[in-house]
C-alpha cells in the first residue's frame, strides 16, 4: 500500500523501521519515500540522487530550512520487525534515525502554509565510512539543494537541541628503542616503557570547558589503543598508543593537532596524525537558528561527538541535531524510542515551521 505520510508519525515510524534499510540497501526504502513524496506533498519539486530523495518547496519565503535525515540503518541484529511495548517503539533504526524521518516527512505532507521555505533531504550511506556518505555525494552533485538559513538533522538528540558537533582527531604516538633479551635487559631500550610518560601526562591532562553561544563543549584527551610487545622474552624494541583527542568547534584542525604535540612535546616520541574530522560551531545568533531556540523554549545543549552538521557548518549553514530519539540506544540490540517523544518532537518543529 505505501507509506502513508499522513498518518501519525509513530505509525509512520514503524512502517519505516519494517522496510529494512541496512547501509548500500536502501533503494526499497528510498523508492517508497519517494512515491509517498511525488503523491502526498504536492507543494514539492522531488528528485532523486542514488539512493537519496530530495524535496523542496519554493514558495519565496524570506528564509529556508532544511530538514536532513539519513534513511540507512547499522545491520539488524534480530531486532525486526517492529514492535510496541510500555509506551515505546521498539526496533532496528527507531531511534537512529527513523522516528526523526518520520516525523521531518510527516511535516513536509502536513504543514500547507509554512513560515519558511522548506528542503528535505533524505539521505543514504551515513552508517559507514565517510567517503560513502550520500550527503557528501549530494554536495558534489546538487550544491544548490544544500541552501538554507538553518539545517536540522534528525539524529537522535533526546528532545532537545543540540547545536554544533565537536571535532575529532586520531593520532598515533610511537616510541622506539632497541631489542634484547629479557634476561639482558640492560642491553636493551625499552620502547613500551617510554610511552609511560605519554600516559602520564593523559592522566594529568585537564579538558577544557567552552561556552559557545550558550552551549558548553567539553573537550577530551583519551588513549584508545596501546600496541607493543614481541614476545614473552624480548625487550620491545617499537610500541605505540593511539589518542583521541574530541575538541571543542572554536579550534580547526589544525589546532587541535598542534595542541597535541604541545601536550606531548619534549617525549622521545614520534606522532603521526591518522584521521581527522572538523567540529561545527552552534551558530544560535543567527536568526533562524535564533527562532528554532525559541521554539523548542530554551532546551538547547552542545552536541557531544561529530555528525554530518559539520558538512552543513562548513558551508556556512548554521546546522542543530534535533531528533525524538535517545543517543544512548543509537546501535543496540534493544533500540528503541519513545512514542511521547516522537509526538512531542513533531509539535515542536510544526510550531516552528508555521
Amino acid at each position: 500500500m505505501g507509506l502513508d505520510l499522513r498518518a501519525d508519525p509513530i505509525e509512520l515510524t514503524a512502517a519505516l523501521v519494517d522496510i529494512p534499510s541496512e547501509s548500500r540497501n536502501e533503494k526499497r526504502i528510498a523508492d517508497e519515500i519517494e512515491a509517498a513524496l511525488r503523491s502526498q506533498a504536492p507543494g514539492f519539486e522531488v528528485i532523486r540522487n542514488g539512493d537519496a530523495v530530495l524535496a523542496r518547496t519554493n514558495l519565496g519565503r524570506g528564509s529556508r530550512v532544511l530538514l536532513a535525515g539519513h534513511i540507512d540503518t547499522v545491520p539488524v541484529a534480530d531486532n525486526l520487525p517492529s514492535r510496541y511495548e510500555g509506551g515505546e517503539l521498539w526496533g532496528c533504526g527507531t531511534s537512529d534515525m527513523k522516528s526523526g524521518d518520520a516525523v521531518f516527512l510527516h511535516l513536509a505532507a502536513t504543514i500547507a502554509e509554512p513560515s519558511h521555505d522548506i528542503t528535505l533531504v533524505m539521505y543514504d550511506c551515513e552508517e559507514i565510512e565517510s567517503s560513502a556518505n550520500g550527503l557528501g555525494r549530494i554536495e558534489r552533485d546538487l550544491p544548490d539543494w544544500l541552501a538554507a538559513d538553518v539545517a536540522i538533522l534528525g539524529e537522535p538528540s533526546g528532545g532537545y537541541i543540540e547545536a554544533g558537533c565537536q571535532g575529532t582527531i586520531r593520532v598515533v604516538i610511537r616510541a622506539a628503542g632497541t631489542r634484547a633479551h629479557s634476561a639482558r635487559s640492560w642491553l636493551g631500550d625499552n620502547a613500551i616503557h617510554k610511552l609511560g610518560a605519554v600516559l602520564d601526562r593523559l592522566s594529568a591532562y585537564q579538558p577544557r570547558n567552552v561556552d559557545i553561544d550558550g552551549c558548553v563543549y567539553r573537550e577530551g584527551l583519551s588513549a584508545v589503543r596501546i600496541d607493543g610487545g614481541i614476545a614473552g622474552n624480548v625487550i620491545p624494541d617499537a610500541a605505540s598508543v593511539t589518542v583521541n583527542f574530541r575538541f571543542a568547534p572554536d579550534r580547526s584542525v589544525e589546532a587541535a593537532v598542534a595542541h597535541v604535540r604541545e601536550v606531548f612535546d619534549g617525549l622521545d616520541v614520534t606522532i603521526e596524525l591518522t584521521d581527522a574530522a572538523a567540529g561545527a560551531l552552534p551558530g544560535l545568533a543567527k536568526p533562524a537558528a535564533a527562532a528554532l531556540v525559541a521554539a523548542a523554549g530554551g532546551q538547547v545543549r552542545a552536541k557531544y561527538g561529530w555528525t554530518d552538521v559539520s558538512r552543513f557548518a562548513a558551508l556556512g549553514i548554521p546546522a542543530v541535531n534535533y531528533g525524538p530519539g535517545d543517543p544512548n540506544l543509537a546501535h543496540k540490540v534493544d533500540e528503541r524510542v519513545e512514542v511521547a517523544a516522537i509526538t512531542a518532537t513533531t509539535d515542536m518543529l510544526r510550531r516552528y515551521l508555521t
